[in-house]
């Protein structure tokens, strides 16, 4: 019993990420087909890279980032002002017992592979790799 309890609190469930990646999917569709009437997210090209359901499955967290990293705020807001179409659509996209809140939050995991690449490029690291 012990090790079945350290397993659940390891991560997401399967369900999660099965949930999650469906969310992901009918979200990158209704941003791909224009079906989010904004002029915001008219001119941008939106990823959807991740989406992190709850244990619940009430909570949606969806991570996104404009192509380009640009505007995010602006993009972001607009998400915002249709998060109840959103999940409106999402709902009639998956059929879940509940349909989940949706929150929108920026993708930074660009910036933190851009900074780790930084520092494995800087003169410090460099040097201690050669003296091994």
């Amino acid at each position: 019993m012990a090790s079945r309890k350290s397993e659940k609190t390891a991560g997401p469930s399967q369900r999660q990420l099965r949930v999650g990646e469906l969310i992901r999917h009918a979200l990158a569709d209704m941003l791909t087909r224009g079906e989010i009437h904004d002029d915001v997210l008219a001119k941008h090209v939106v990823t959807v890279p991740e989406v992190r359901m709850s244990p619940d499955l009430r909570l949606a967290t969806v991570y996104v980032m404009p192509l380009g990293g640009k505007d995010l705020q602006p993009v972001l807001a607009a998400l915002e002002s249709h998060k109840k179409f959103i999940r409106g659509e999402i709902a009639h996209a998956i059929n879940l017992k509940f349909a989940p809140d949706v929150r929108f939050l920026a993708d930074e995991t660009f910036d933190e592979a851009d900074r780790i690449e930084r520092l494995l490029a800087s003169e410090k690291v460099r040097r201690d790799l050669q003296k091994d």
